[in-house]
């Protein structure tokens, strides 16, 4: 019998190659890939895995992300304020109401959760 409860996460199939909405290139040719690899019933979280390559993004969010990276590394830098470095193993929230650059500086790999209509 399958678990319903609990989902591991594999390896992701079937990502998502388009710039997230509200993400816009700054420098560099940054690349994306999302898989949303779960969605609760009420389709109000989505969880899955996002990879980028180097480059910058400036991002507008509008929804409350949960991160934990597998791998790479980021410089993030809200707009006005001072920017946070984040690599292998660490885990953060990022507000609805960001807004500010991500510098891909390594190949990156995270686990996200996402809570829509936060």
């Amino acid at each position: 019998m399958a678990n319903k409860t609990i989902l591991k996460f594999g390896q992701p199939e079937g990502a998502d190659s388009n710039d997230l909405p509200g993400w816009v290139v700054v420098d560099g040719k940054p690349t994306m890939k999302t898989a949303v690899q779960h969605t609760t019933g009420d389709g109000k979280v989505l969880s899955g895995t996002w990879q980028a390559t180097p480059g910058t993004y400036h991002a507008s969010y509008t929804d409350y992300e949960f991160v934990h990276m597998i791998s790479g590394r980021i410089i993030i830098t809200p707009d006005g304020g001072a920017p946070v470095e984040v690599g292998p193993g660490d885990a953060f929230v990022v507000e609805a109401d960001f807004r500010g650059t991500w510098k891909i500086i390594e190949p990156v790999t995270k686990h996200f959760v996402v809570t829509l209509g936060s």
